[in-house]
């Protein structure tokens, strides 16, 4: 028996309907923000991802050279493409442009609970100004996703790279390491960052400065600890949260990202019942048009990981029932089955979401199966009620019965 591939998902009808479900969800909540939704392959240019991530996602990528010897890899994350696609194809249109996508990414890393090497990302940009407006925007959204899909325990939890990138700076980082130090302040890896800094040769004083600036958690009152530019921003930023029903934020300085593109802001949104692993959504403003060819246009956006969030409310207990169908079309005898084929076309027509017994089920059978899709009503068939211009419907919830005319059977499916 040939087996699925480690790491990814067969997905049975139940699970695709919730899954589909939660997907309208997210899509809904995008467009009532005005974004609008865009598609990319699933396949690039290898150096497409080389260039965003560096060379380091070599490891986890799935690529491949393809018959024109091309370097080809499967995407592993969806900023990059969408920001390739605006520069080859939305360069010249007005600004803002707010686009959101949702779709499967690929990397090649150990599969462990709400990790897979094949996963589904939901993510949105907003390509044009580097203000904060544009960062409430996203938070904002974001936010009302989150709320939407019902989950409620969950943080969101914003910073600014540019204060840490500023302390960095100031204690003799060199600027083409930066990135370096980050990726590991990122995960708080301390151990190997301060190695790291001393051959930097930055003093011990400074390294733990670095290090508590990481460590800097709280409410809005944590601003007043954070002077400049960057202080003023996220001063800004949080009144015009506030003004969008976005309260609650967590303002945390050690919110890094880990990745050199970002800019200003970033924020994560984390599910603590998902344990250490917790984080759900992320994302801040950064410029990426310039690697890939264009203009320097500042964006701000952020992705949620849809397996993870489904995960996080399956365990605060969250469950979703699966609608089935509504009608569920059956025969007496094998006499009237060109009628109960018209029959259940007459409902399909009218919107009604019908299916029918093609197996010659006897009627016990035919009702358990029924009952089995989750059929709301059993439209039963048989010569003696044809004869009247009728058949029977059975309610399988309470079982009662009644007979309809053929002619007004759509109408009881309508609310």
């Amino acid at each position: 028996m040939i087996q699925r591939p480690r790491g990814t998902r067969d997905f049975l009808p139940d699970e695709m309907e919730k899954r589909r479900h939660y997907e309208g969800i997210l899509r809904d909540t995008a467009k009532t923000f005005g974004f609008r939704e865009i598609a990319t392959p699933i396949f690039e240019e290898s150096e497409l991802f080389i260039l965003r991530s560096g060379p380091n996602v070599l490891k986890e990528l799935y690529a491949f050279m393809d018959k024109g010897d091309r370097e080809i890899a499967l995407r592993p994350e969806m900023t990059a493409p969408a920001i390739r696609m605006f520069v080859n194809e939305m360069s010249n249109e007005p600004k803002p442009i707010k686009i959101f996508y949702f779709g499967q990414c690929f990397r090649y890393e150990r599969p462990q609970s709400g990790r897979y090497r094949e996963f589904f990302q939901f993510g949105a940009e907003l390509i044009g100004n580097p203000n904060a407006e544009s960062d409430a925007e996203i938070i904002a959204m974001a936010a009302s996703m989150i709320k939407a899909l019902g989950l409620h325990d969950y943080k969101i939890r914003i910073g600014h790279i540019g204060v840490l990138r500023k302390r960095i700076a100031d204690a003799g980082v060199p600027k083409e390491r930066t990135a370096e130090v980050l990726q590991k302040l990122d995960k708080k890896l301390y151990d190997e960052a301060r190695p790291l800094l001393k051959e930097m040769d930055v003093s011990d004083a400074d390294i733990d400065s670095i290090f508590t600036l990481t460590e800097t958690v709280g409410d809005v009152s944590v601003l007043s600890q954070v002077e400049g530019e960057a202080g003023d921003y996220l001063r800004q930023l949080v009144d015009l949260l506030d003004a969008m029903g976005v309260r609650d934020v967590e303002i945390d300085l050690g919110v890094v990202r880990g990745l050199d593109y970002y800019t200003g802001m970033v924020f994560e949104a984390e599910a603590p019942s998902l344990g250490a692993e917790k984080q759900i959504c992320g994302g801040g403003s950064y410029t990426l048009s310039e690697l890939f060819g264009g203009e320097k246009v500042f964006s701000t956006g952020f992705a949620v990981g849809f397996d993870r969030i489904l995960l996080a409310m399956e365990k605060e207990g969250q469950t979703y029932t699966p609608k089935g169908i509504d009608a569920y079309v059956l025969c007496v005898n094998d006499d009237v089955r060109r009628k109960a084929s018209e029959i259940v076309s007459m409902l399909r027509a009218n919107g009604v979401c019908a299916d029918i017994d093609i197996m010659g089920r006897k009627m016990q059978k035919a009702l358990k199966y029924a009952s089995s899709v989750n059929a709301k009503y059993a439209v039963i068939v048989g010569p003696k009620e044809l004869e009247e211009g009728c058949v029977t419907l059975r309610d399988m919830s309470s079982g009662d019965q009644r007979n309809v005319k053929i002619g007004e059977l759509s109408s009881c499916f309508r609310c």
